[in-house]
């Protein structure tokens, strides 16, 4: 009996042996839990996070000078649930341990840095010679994030997180930016490859050591922080130009959202970045305000998530640009359709290859049938109407934007001034190729052939009284002579064959004579010019123009005796004896007067040594 009492008094004290062992331990482990408490209550500046405003750090950063090298940081997670930011405080490694450096204050003369790293994170050097550039780019990170009143760690989706994403959109699509126009470019947030020219921080980690900092790391609401220096630190460009004559021209790059319904281009940049705001009216007669008062009007802005009113979201997303334009203001008349907008169109869209978006406002169907091949041939997308667009609720978002385009002179697109180094031939080429037109010289003299003149008649205004007996005077001259009786409605494609297969080109001054582009090189203009001291116009118009592209050029001016103005005016009159001081009357009185308000009787006599000059043009040409 007593052995297995004693044996039972065995198993008690080792019972309480046990239990005082616990509670040793269990006071020990108390003890330094105090202590640690006692520690950190005292300290709290030390803690590796201030969750109150971390601006005394980041003040505390960018004061402080560079370090000797720069730290990079990568994920070692890859987790899709950690995917936020957060800001760790790099201790100074001369000299430092992990153990009494990390998470502490530093002194006075230390050098610190302070990044956005994602959850469980390997910091090491970066070594090479771009480290003073990687250490501006840092250092000018921590600027603007300093220069915000706001508590990053608590930044709502309207602000860091959202802003930079979208502004992100489309940026892998970008072409190359080649306009000599003002334009404004948002530049995507720039990620460096962690895994670069990467060494282990000496006294912080091993090359194989990961810190777990995850639980001792707030994590942050904003999934983007760090933005680009040029975003925060380079003013935003113009995003318009309005110095130019014939139009005020806009071209911008970045996430482009175009809402139809709205007429509004709205370039998405940052919440710090000074809004813009301009309204454009995409049609080269500047300053007609007649011809401007038929155009719609474009709206282009600037702005961001944070804004009060909501971006437009997107419902067709495009990886080529776009480009606006109106046919409204004069289109119609042929002079205005090529000069207003398909000779500049073609300078404007050409560096896209094809591949561009042409948004049109002001649409007429008529307009886009008759000059289909010429559209097709700069754009192989199919145009995008705004005001069909708009009445679907459509927002177009692009990656680059030109809004109106850029026209020179009359008909002309001069080298000089191109962007791309394009000239007025390389347009009268376009259109030859674009119609499928055979001639691109005149018919040589060894042919047999008579070279032909054709005569741009009139029915209206302006009408060339004794036309039959010009034709019998240019057939005596030595040419093949036709009378051409083209219409607004002709197909293009047909005009421009008939024109095409001409030598000499013939006509009184006005739109007709524009379908001089569609004559071979080397070919001949001969240009009548009214009374009424209009010898400036008809230069400006097609005698610069001709010569421009290539041709010959001859112009005629009328006498008194060959305008129909002599049988409503006495002779004495200031339309006769001073026709250019009539001119300050305007031009409305001026086309009137002197361009619609008379007919013309060609002096033949008088006429022949042009047709001599013209057939000399000929055979020259057609060496």
């Amino acid at each position: 009996m007593k052995q297995p009492q004693q044996g039972g008094g065995g198993g008690v004290l080792g019972v309480r042996f046990e239990s005082q062992r616990f509670r040793l331990l269990s006071i020990v482990v108390g003890c330094f839990l105090i202590s640690v408490t006692f520690l950190l209550s005292s300290r709290p500046e030390t803690t590796a996070f201030d969750t109150l405003s971390p601006k005394p750090w980041l003040e505390e950063a960018r004061s402080t000078p560079a370090t000797s090298a720069i730290k990079t940081v990568k994920s070692s997670s890859p987790s899709p649930k950690l995917g936020r930011d957060f800001l760790v405080d790099v201790a100074p490694r001369q000299g430092a341990q992990q153990g009494e450096n990390h998470g502490r204050q530093p002194s006075a003369g230390e050098k610190t840095e302070t990044e956005w790293v994602k959850d469980t994170v390997i910091i090491e050097d970066r070594a090479g010679g771009s480290e003073r550039a990687e250490q501006e780019e840092a250092e000018s990170a921590l600027d603007a994030a300093a220069g915000t009143d706001r508590h990053p760690g608590v930044q709502d989706d309207t602000q860091a997180g959202r802003t930079t994403q979208e502004e992100a959109v489309h940026h892998d699509d970008l072409p190359v930016q080649t306009t000599a126009q003002p334009a404004v470019e948002t530049t995507p947030p720039t990620t460096k490859p962690a895994q670069q020219d990467q060494l282990p921080v000496p006294g912080l980690f091993s090359d194989k050591e990961t810190q777990n900092v995850g639980g001792r790391m707030m994590k942050l609401q904003a999934e983007k922080v760090t933005t680009t220096t040029e975003q925060q630190q380079t003013p935003l460009a113009p995003l318009c130009d309005f110095s130019d004559r014939r139009a005020d021209i806009c071209d911008f790059t970045g996430d482009i959202r175009l809402d139809a319904n709205a007429s509004t281009y709205t370039v998405v940049v940052a919440p710090t970045t000074p809004a813009q705001s301009h309204k454009v009216r995409p049609y080269q007669r500047k300053g007609d305000a007649t011809c401007m008062g038929r155009v719609t009007e474009i709206t282009v802005r600037t702005s961001s998530s944070s804004s009060s009113s909501p971006l437009p979201q997107c419902t067709h997303t495009h990886t080529a640009p776009a480009v606006t334009f109106s046919i409204g203001g004069y289109t119609g008349n042929i002079f205005h359709d090529f000069s207003d907008v398909l000779v500049p169109l073609y300078n404007t869209a050409h560096r896209y290859g094809g591949d561009v978006h042409l948004v049109m406002t002001n649409v007429a169907p008529w307009w886009l049938v008759k000059y289909d091949k010429l559209l097709r041939s700069i754009s192989r997308h199919a145009p995008i109407d705004l005001a069909n667009a708009g009445g679907a609720g459509e927002v177009h978002c692009f990656p680059h934007a030109v809004v109106s385009l850029r026209a020179h002179r009359e008909l002309t697109i001069e080298r000089h001034r191109s962007a791309d180094g394009l000239a007025t031939p390389d347009f009268t080429r376009f259109v030859r190729r674009a119609l499928s037109l055979p001639r691109d010289a005149p018919t040589r003299a060894a042919d047999g052939k008579k070279p032909r003149l054709l005569i741009i008649a009139r029915h209206r205004t302006r009408i060339l009284l004794n036309l039959g007996d010009f034709i019998r005077a240019a057939e005596e001259a030595g040419f093949e002579a036709a009378m051409s009786e083209s219409d607004v409605g002709d197909s293009i494609s047909r005009v421009g064959a008939q024109i095409n297969a001409a030598d000499v080109l013939v006509g009184v001054h006005g739109a007709g004579l524009t379908n001089m582009m569609f004559l071979p090189p080397g070919a001949t203009l001969v240009q009548l010019v009214p009374w009424g001291g209009l010898q400036w116009i008809a230069r400006m118009d097609y005698g610069d123009p001709a010569e421009a592209m290539g041709l010959r050029y001859v112009q005629y001016e009328i006498g008194v005796d060959e305008s129909s103005l002599k049988e409503k005016y006495p002779r004495d009159h200031e339309i006769f004896t001073n026709p250019t001081g009539m001119h300050k009357k305007g031009f409305g009185f001026m086309r009137q007067t002197l361009m619609d308000g008379q007919n013309i009787t060609v002096d033949l006599a008088r006429f022949r040594p042009v047709l001599q000059e013209a057939i000399a043009n000929y055979h020259l040409a057609a060496q």
